[in-house]
């Protein structure tokens, strides 16, 4: 199985209800993450230079001897192939 991403921030989405944003009409959007997306609106209009500077402390937390410098290179690696950033 195919692990999924949240399309904004890159953090990992198990299937569970309650880490899923929501479409304008309350249903679940498969996209995006809670904290990222809510009612079919981004929470924060931000750049994705932004959103890797706001993840990167928590991608530091989550993988333990990785640095701050290791997980922006690998950040800024990964952010540009998330749906909300391809184009930007």
């Amino acid at each position: 199985m195919k692990e999924k991403y949240c399309q904004s921030c890159g953090m990992p989405m198990e299937d569970t209800e309650d880490l899923f944003g929501t479409n304008a009409d309350g249903t679940k959007n498969d996209d995006y993450c809670k904290y990222c997306y809510e009612n079919g609106t981004f929470k924060a209009d931000i750049s994705m230079e932004e959103m890797i500077e706001f993840c990167v402390p928590h991608v530091v937390s989550a993988n333990s001897g990785m640095t701050e410098d290791a997980a922006r290179s690998m950040v800024r690696e990964f952010f540009p192939k998330l749906k909300r950033w391809k184009n930007t």
